[in-house]
């Protein structure tokens, strides 16, 4: 069954599958800057290294609005490199197949954008969100009937 994967379609999951660990693996040094900026720091000995002063801070809206991107990078990109990989198991149009992961890993770094980084009003957030699950969505129902 592998043998028969489109060779480009699966170039195209691995790289769009590596640009969106790349955006996953910086959410942590951007939740990192947001706390040195705004000096929210969740921990006693992080904020000790600071000034002894200093309080633990575990509701700051900036560190939370990037924690809560990152959580929500978790819950929906790694379910798109399990289906996305099913996906090429039901033999798509090529053209569709690398279509599909350019548009969830676009969706994905601009919900980021829209939301941790320089916060839009609703509804971008909302459209970028669905701009990756609805595709999502698709290669699930696509693989689920191919191997009905």
């Amino acid at each position: 069954m592998l043998e028969t994967i489109d060779q480009a379609s699966l170039r195209a999951y691995v790289f769009w599958s590596a640009v969106l660990v790349s955006k996953m693996l910086l959410m942590s040094p951007l939740t990192s800057l947001t706390r040195v900026r705004k000096m929210a720091f969740a921990n006693p000995e992080d904020t000790a290294a600071i000034s002894r002063k200093l309080k633990p801070k575990f509701d700051d809206p900036d560190v939370e609005r990037v924690r809560r991107a990152h959580l929500n990078d978790l819950e929906n990109i790694l379910p798109f490199f399990v289906i996305g990989f099913l996906y090429l198991l039901t033999n798509p149009a090529p053209t569709l197949a690398i279509n599909i992961y350019r548009l969830v890993a676009a969706s994905r770094i601009l919900h980021t954008l829209v939301y941790a980084v320089v916060p839009v009003p609703q509804p971008a957030r909302f459209l970028a969100f669905v701009g990756a699950l609805a595709p999502t969505l698709y290669m699930t129902l696509q693989t689920l009937l191919h191997f009905l």
